[in-house]
This record gives C-alpha cells, structure tokens and sequence, in this order.
C-alpha cells in the first residue's frame, strides 16, 4: 500500500523572523503564538512568561523586532510599547521566587507558559517555544532552537517578558538598594554573590539555589522551609 503523505511546507527564509508564522498561517494552522521567559537563569525575583500573537505580515510594523537580549535597553521599551500597542493579543504571567523554590525553576516555567497561552483571549492554532518542549498546551505547539531569534511572534513575547521583569527589578531596588537589583537583575553576578555574601540573601531571593542558601548559612540564617519546619 502506497502511503500518501501531505506537501511539505515552504519555510521561505526572505521573510526572516516572520517565515515559521507564516508557513504555518499558510497551512491553515494560524494564529500563531509565540512563549518565552525571562528570569531562568537568576536566584533572586520572579519568573516572568509571555504569550504573544502578532498579525500576520507585520513584519514593517515591528521592524527591528529581535531577540530580547540582543536589543539595548531603550530599543527594548520602545517594542515593549509598541508590542503592547499593536500585538493582536498577549498575556504576561510572573510566578514569584516562593512559588519557584516550592515547585522548582523548570516546573514553574512549564506550568507559567501553559497558563500564559490559556490566558489568551482567543486561543490559537499553533504555539511556537524557545528551545524547548512545553506539554499541556490548549493547542499544537513546535520547539524552536533559538525561537527568540528565529520566531517574531517568540521574540515579541521575549521582550514583554524581560521589560516586565527588569522593572520589576528595578522597583525591588528602591526597597532593596543593598542588592543592586536595578544593575545585575537578580542573575549570578560577581558584585550579586558580594552583595549576598555582605548581607545575606532577601525574602525576594530564591531559597531553594545552592548559592543563595550558602550565603544564608554564612549569616545563620535558615530557609523559609527551616523555619516553617522548627519546633516552637
């Protein structure tokens, strides 16, 4: 038995960034949306995830739309606005460090990205991801390698995440200013680890790391769950 198979699509590089959404709107599989996050890699301050829907054939309207990380800060809010303006939908979901060190960073990332895609206003009909697989999506979803560099739609959800939680920082610093929170964003840096190290981990670090936990043991300070665990 001869088995027939559907046409391939045509990913038609020309278009950039805007070539997936467009093979995939094509095939009658739109709207496309596209999920990032912002804040994985750091021990201190939320987790932030957005879904993100833009117009097929945008493409002039978010010129110079790209990666969140590869954009100077002010290039950043300028797309944050414009993205909020224009974006046919999107939705921002911040999952603070309690909730991260209770389920774990990449749970906490899985779960934040199903809820910023159902919080959508009209579900879409494919979700594209950064890098890696997300299940329990409300639609078909694809993993894109670098998909804040390869997908509009993901970098457009990249830079609502970002703006979203380097003012987030940004704010903690005026009640923290001890931390630097408005310069290293709560990430893994040198004068961070100094920071912590001076003056032990905050209630806005993540507890559950190794290093905000050796910092805390270096003042004698137990974690939330020691102290929620001790006799009275």
């Amino acid at each position: 038995m001869t088995m027939l198979l559907p046409p391939r699509a045509i990913v038609r590089r020309s278009t950039g960034n805007w070539a997936l959404q467009a093979t995939l709107e094509r095939r009658g599989l739109g709207p496309v949306a596209g999920v990032d996050e912002a804040g994985r890699g750091a021990c201190a301050g939320p987790l932030v995830i957005a879904a993100c829907v833009l117009r097929r054939g945008a493409s002039a309207v978010f010129e110079g739309l790209n990666d969140s990380k590869l954009l100077t800060a002010a290039a950043r809010d300028r797309m944050y606005d414009l993205v909020c303006r224009r974006a046919v939908d999107y939705t921002v979901i911040v999952v603070p460090p309690e909730e991260v060190d209770r389920i774990g960073i990449h749970v906490a990332n899985i779960e934040g990205m199903r809820r910023a895609v159902a919080g959508l206003s009209d579900q879409p009909g494919y979700v594209l991801t950064d890098g890696f697989r997300v299940p329990g999506l409300t639609a078909p979803s694809l993993a894109v390698i670098k998909g804040d560099r390869v997908a509009a739609c993901v970098a457009a959800a990249s830079v609502l995440a970002k703006v979203t939680r380097d003012r987030i920082m940004t704010d903690l610093h005026q009640r923290l200013p001890q931390y630097g929170f408005d310069v290293h964003k709560g990430y893994c840096t040198a004068d961070h680890t100094a920071a912590m190290t001076e003056h032990g981990p905050s209630p806005e670090h993540r507890w559950s790391y190794a290093n905000v936990v050796a910092a805390a043991a270096g003042h004698g300070l137990p974690s939330p769950r020691e102290r929620l665990h001790r006799p009275r």
